[in-house]
């Protein structure tokens, strides 16, 4: 086998070991709502989302917009100079308290359908 050939039978296997492509922040948003309403996933008061139970890619959208909502919360912590867990907590509040009826919360570590 030429160099050629090696270099594209390992390119070739590196290709194919990769995972997929991970989801995008607007494919995540895109679906948000309807795995909400869906039980899927809740609002947690720590200013994260959360799995309520499997399906419907619920982990990988959970994942993929805690990573935003983390990196904003960052920014924000940053530029009025205060902890992260402080914009965490008051964004967690406001999420719980938007979160309409029949979706999930948590509360003292279950979920509760408000």
């Amino acid at each position: 086998m030429n160099a050629l050939a090696r270099m594209t039978a390992l390119l070739l296997m590196i290709l194919v070991s990769l995972p997929a492509m991970a989801m995008t922040l607007e494919e995540a948003k895109a679906q948000l709502d309807d795995v909400k309403r869906e039980g899927l996933v809740g609002e947690k008061p720590t200013g994260y989302l959360g799995v309520v139970r499997q399906g419907d890619n619920a982990k990988e959208i959970v994942e993929t917009i805690n990573q935003a909502r983390r990196q904003e919360y960052v920014r924000i912590a940053e530029k009025h100079d205060i902890a992260v867990t402080k914009v965490e907590s008051v964004a967690g509040k406001k999420a719980v308290e938007k979160t309409p009826q029949g979706q999930y919360v948590e509360i003292d570590g279950n979920w509760v359908k408000k």
